[in-house]
């Protein structure tokens, strides 16, 4: 659709507007020194910045009182890597190829996308990190100056400095289950109120003090050189966490991240905010890095999905017209999942793909908490709530939540009749925001790092049209089954896998309503020339326990050549073990041919064989 031409003249006319602001900014005053500082793991439940049950936090508070508090700030994905990915490139991962956690091979970033570091140091920046960057994306980490921090910049020159708090990981909450602050005791309604529960509440706010303190003695380094009024500072969550059924998940929890700038004396005239004061603009991650770049003086690249949200021709007014952000979730380590989540306003969608899984599937990383385990072992004793449980059984397709009135999404909205048009509304927008990136999670892993390694934007622009089409052939599981069914045949019996793929998952969806369609689907299983096809057929006939999976899942983990392909099978394998089927599998691990790190930790917990190598192969 063509723009038309009143607003063409009106968008040039802005642009050329703050062109001619930016440069003039730019040609009278100094740089700005930029500095992200980063608590890992952390959302907005553990600070009272946000919930009266976090933790005080002083030095955090009194960066509040010299900035901004930014009330809806959300990480695109909840988990690390991913997350770190899109603070660099400012694009949304799954544009990229760069969604999973850890990405089996990294990708090769277009031209049209460069890193954040990598123009800062060009643009004549002091840049460093401590002490982590962990990327999905090929990097030149040439272009960082420095591990460490920015000490040895030149005289005057201008620095950015990423710096990350490990102290809130949760690999810290693994190693302690006791202990923590005096605070009222509080647990998250989705959690069994236990003695262990409460003791991480209480040992994780403790980190968060701890890391406050970290965090102030860094502010009052730059306090003591003279730069701070000079320096824009960034503090943020790089994603939710870190209890049990955060971290990993798109639920508020996972996603919704403690966000304060403050804002330098010396350039306090560049932002149309007063310090002290909060706003309710919605931030993604995909914005951090271009308004970095924007606060340098540095162009955007052209290929950045993200807008500056402060900075010289940026209005409050501007800001607080945003009022979306979506959430993606894919495989996790050895976990495989799809997941996608929109948050508009106050309402929060979240679109589970393979709403068959559950949540709470074998993840070695996760279950090395023992709140974590626990949680499990009360499960399988039936000693939990309902909503407790629902963290261990099958999910609705579609899930919608009043966040404000409901912050840990307890009730889910997508059947209330009052909700009708609002589900069908946010259902439609994440669809067309998904077809435009396009999102290659729709397309199999496996078949990715085939194929779009070393292009993935070339190739989803490509695919573009292909991808939209998976996506409508998975939404087929959101219409009556009646409406569905021809739909379905046609895409069981395409030429193309991956719409069979889909296909297939929505027949898994509907369950015994698609019994219909078994005959079809024992074809698939028996021959189907693409081995992930026969998986996924298999999968379905055991769900409706139409036949026994195991021949058909053995016969393909013996065949397949792709450890990515032989991750996907088993976990097929644990969920028809750990999930509600209750199959039993007599798994030889010789007889897989092909091993990997994700294979490793698959057979660790369906076979007791202890992981043999670590990385990302």
């Amino acid at each position: 659709m063509s723009v038309p031409l009143f607003k063409l003249i009106r968008s040039m006319a802005v642009t050329f507007s703050l062109l001619l602001w930016v440069t003039s900014v730019y040609s009278t005053s100094s740089r700005p020194n930029i500095v992200w500082l980063i608590s890992e793991d952390n959302s907005v439940h553990y600070s009272k910045l946000y919930f009266e049950t976090g933790a005080d936090m002083p030095n955090i508070r009194k960066l509040a009182q010299e900035g901004v508090i930014f009330n809806h700030a959300f990480s695109v994905a909840p988990v690390c890597s991913v997350a770190r990915s899109t603070l660099a490139t400012g694009t949304y991962p799954s544009r990229l190829g760069m969604q999973y956690h850890r990405c089996s091979e990294a990708v090769t970033l277009p031209a049209s996308v460069r890193p954040v570091f990598e123009l800062m140091h060009e643009a004549g920046y002091y840049t460093s990190y401590y002490h982590k960057n962990d990327f999905n994306f090929k990097a030149d980490m040439g272009k960082w100056d420095a591990n460490g921090d920015w000490s040895g910049r030149g005289a005057d020159q201008p620095f950015f400095h990423k710096h990350q708090f490990e102290i809130t990981h949760e690999s810290n909450l693994q190693r302690t289950n006791t202990g923590g602050t005096e605070a009222p005791e509080f647990v998250m309604p989705r959690h069994p109120d236990t003695p262990l529960f409460r003791q991480a509440q209480r040992a994780y706010l403790t980190l968060n003090e701890t890391m406050d303190q970290q965090l102030g003695e860094l502010v009052e380094r730059l306090r003591e050189e003279g730069v701070l009024e000079d320096t824009f500072i960034l503090y943020f969550g790089d994603h939710g966490g870190v209890l049990p059924g955060s971290k990993g998940y798109l639920y508020e929890t996972g996603l919704h991240v403690p966000f304060v700038v403050r804002i330098p004396k010396n350039f306090q005239h560049w932002v149309d905010l007063q310090p002290g004061t909060r706003t309710d603009g919605f931030v993604e991650f995909v914005d951090i890095g271009p308004t970095t770049l924007h606060l340098a003086g540095i162009s955007v690249p052209e290929g950045m999905d993200g807008r500056a949200f402060i900075g010289p021709g940026v209005t409050r007014a501007d800001l607080e017209s945003r009022v979306e952000a979506i959430g993606i979730a894919d495989r996790f380590d050895e976990k495989y999942d799809l997941v996608r989540s929109l948050r508009q306003g106050k309402l929060k969608y979240i679109r589970n793909y393979m709403p068959f899984n559950f949540h709470g599937m074998s993840n070695i990383y996760r279950y090395k908490m023992a709140s974590y385990r626990e949680w499990r072992d009360l499960h399988k004793a039936g000693q939990l709530t309902p909503l407790q449980a629902r963290f261990f059984v099958t999910r609705p397709a579609e899930e919608l939540y009043d966040v404000v009135q409901d912050p840990y999404e307890t009730v889910n909205l997508a059947t209330a009749p009052a909700y009708a048009d609002v589900l069908v509304e946010l259902r439609g927008r994440l669809a067309e925001r998904l077809k435009a990136m396009p999102d290659l999670g729709f397309i199999p892993e496996r078949d990715l790092v085939e194929q779009a390694v070393d292009a993935p934007v070339a190739f989803g622009q490509a695919q573009q049209a292909h991808i939209a089409g998976l996506i409508d052939v998975a939404d087929l599981a959101l219409l009556p089954y009646p409406d569905a069914k021809s739909k379905i045949e046609n895409a069981l019996g395409s030429d193309d896998p991956i719409h069979r793929y889909w296909g297939l998952i929505a027949c898994s969806t509907f369950g015994n309503q698609a019994v219909g369609l078994t005959d079809s689907v024992k074809g698939l299983a028996a021959s189907d020339a693409d081995l992930l096809v026969r998986a996924r057929a298999a999968e379905f006939l055991a769900i409706i326990r139409a036949e026994d999976p195991q021949p058909v899942l053995l016969e393909v983990l013996a065949r397949s050549e792709s450890m990515l392909e032989t991750t996907q099978v088993l976990n097929i394998i644990t969920l028809l073990q750990d999930g509600e089927w209750g199959y039993s599998f007599d798994l030889d691990p010789a007889q897989i041919r092909t091993k990997g790190y994700f294979v490793d930790r698959c057979l660790d917990h369906l076979c007791g064989l202890p992981v043999p190598s670590k990385g990302r192969k």
